[in-house]
């Protein structure tokens, strides 16, 4: 890491960290779900912008991670920060399983699989037979938890600052894993799938390991999102919410690292300005900003920064 990009890092860490002191409790249960939104998002740049494998049922995962974590709390005690290792590890042998049959499905064949698996999950959760477990239709509730050890902080801001602290994590173990030799296959499978089998790359072993770590993220993601909500319920993981993850991988940048912040700024904070323009059609107006950043930016918002930063730095 440059010395440039290590003080670009420091004052984003002290802007992040001073945020929460600066609005107000509701703004940092939003800035809270921001980095929720950003594990999920690098989760599914994983497979779909890194390794070339669309997803349309990422919320399946997304709302797995989310009853991992609830049952566990609500169901046995267990204390929420065991949970979110818990439900990484359900989520990633749930990815890797479902990852394995999807191997012979290749396109927009694959996103019709996990199309269906996103529109199955929120019934499957509603069956009889799991309502000891799921609540049903009624879900689970949830309590926040509050700051350990007496550190004067409130429930908000300290969940924030737990959710940053697991963000941090899950990015930089991201950024090993994709700058790395398995990175470098992913890509060479995405761009050229012959070729790289040819070269040696095991294609089904790294196509399903994009498979169960994208799964794992977004199940941590899960995890954290229904902590934070402090209730899970199956109308709360429709198809709809696959949907917007991947528009937020489309609009923060394919195949970037922190194109996730982007993308997970803007499923969060754009409906609400939509909502603001208009009580009357706010979906039109989210419509009308995505279709206006994908045409400004088909890059996405990470590789715009990307162009502004190369142009500025050119003689």
């Amino acid at each position: 890491m440059t010395k440039k990009n290590f003080m670009i890092l420091t004052i984003l860490m002290v802007v992040a960290c001073t945020l929460p002191f600066l609005v107000s409790s509701y703004r940092t249960f939003q800035l809270t779900l921001v980095l929720v939104y950003a594990i999920a998002l690098l989760g599914l740049n994983i497979l779909t912008g890194y390794n070339g494998q669309i997803s349309l049922g990422h919320g399946a995962f997304y709302a797995i991670g989310a009853y991992t974590a609830a049952i566990l709390m609500d169901r046995l005690g267990v204390p929420y920060w065991a949970t979110i290792p818990a439900a990484g590890a359900v989520c990633l042998v749930a990815g890797l399983l479902f990852g394995l049959p999807a191997l012979r499905l290749e396109g927009l064949y694959l996103a019709l699989a996990t199309f269906a698996l996103g529109v199955a999950m929120p019934q499957l959760l509603k069956y009889h037979h799991l309502e000891k477990w799921t609540g049903g239709v009624q879900g689970i509730v949830i309590a926040k938890p509050e700051a350990p050890f007496g550190i004067p902080l409130d429930a908000d801001r300290w969940l924030y600052f737990f959710t940053l602290g697991v963000t941090l994590l899950m990015f930089l173990l991201g950024w090993n894993l994709l700058r790395g030799r398995i990175g470098r296959a992913l890509v060479a499978i995405r761009d050229q799938h012959i070729a790289a089998e040819a070269m040696g790359i095991h294609n089904a072993l790294y196509k399903s390991l994009a498979f169960g770590v994208s799964a794992m993220y977004t199940g941590i993601a899960g995890a954290l999102g229904a902590i934070t909500v402090q209730y899970v319920a199956p109308d709360s993981f429709n198809i709809f919410l696959s949907i917007v993850f991947l528009v937020g991988i489309v609009v923060g940048g394919l195949a970037s690292i922190s194109g996730a912040v982007y993308g997970a700024l803007f499923i969060q904070f754009i409906p609400n300005i939509a909502d603001e323009i208009s009580k009357a059609a706010p979906w039109a107006i989210f419509g009308v900003f995505m279709i206006g950043f994908v045409y400004l930016m088909p890059t996405g918002v990470a590789g715009a920064i990307r162009l502004l930063w190369t142009r500025r730095r050119s003689p």
